[in-house]
């Protein structure tokens, strides 16, 4: 797929029916790989640890083609209110705000759920060095392989 500017994507809020998208658009990077579990968490059916019920997922799209995506939801896991659950860019369309984007708008859904603490868990073992995006951000170190923002509103201004 050609490169294309960010404002001629698109976001939308993410369903179930959106999961197998999801997940094409890790053949793009073999070195990750997509959780199979992303359609029941979606639909509700699949949990991380300590969650509450409420959750979205939002995509980014070019051309109708999912090229990311983002999950979040409500919980009390390490003293949060939220967590980011799936973040995922394709590799053609990185380092080019989409991510910041996605995460923008986890954000704003988060604020509409009265949550100001979010966290994120970086995998030790995963494929791309998070740290530092998270970090520009404004999350900070929590505990081994996790991050967080005392207020995610944050991101929103």
């Amino acid at each position: 797929m050609p490169l294309t500017s960010i404002e001629n994507l698109q976001f939308r809020e993410a369903t179930a029916a959106d999961a197998p998208a999801m997940a094409l658009t890790h053949r793009s990077d073999p070195s990750a790989n997509p959780d199979p579990r992303m359609a029941a968490y979606l639909d509700g059916q699949h949990h991380s640890q300590q969650p509450l019920r409420q959750r979205v997922a939002y995509l980014a799209l070019a051309k109708d083609e999912v090229i990311g995506y983002i999950a979040g939801h409500r919980t009390t896991r390490h003293g949060c209110a939220g967590e980011v659950q799936y973040l995922f860019v394709s590799p053609a369309f990185r380092r080019r705000g989409v991510a910041i984007r996605l995460i923008r708008l986890l954000a704003q859904w988060f604020r509409m759920q009265r949550v100001q603490k979010v966290c994120v868990a970086i995998a030790g073992d995963g494929p791309v060095e998070f740290r530092p995006f998270y970090e520009s951000l404004g999350a900070a170190p929590m505990r081994r392989f996790w991050y967080g923002w005392e207020d995610i509103g944050t991101l929103l201004c």
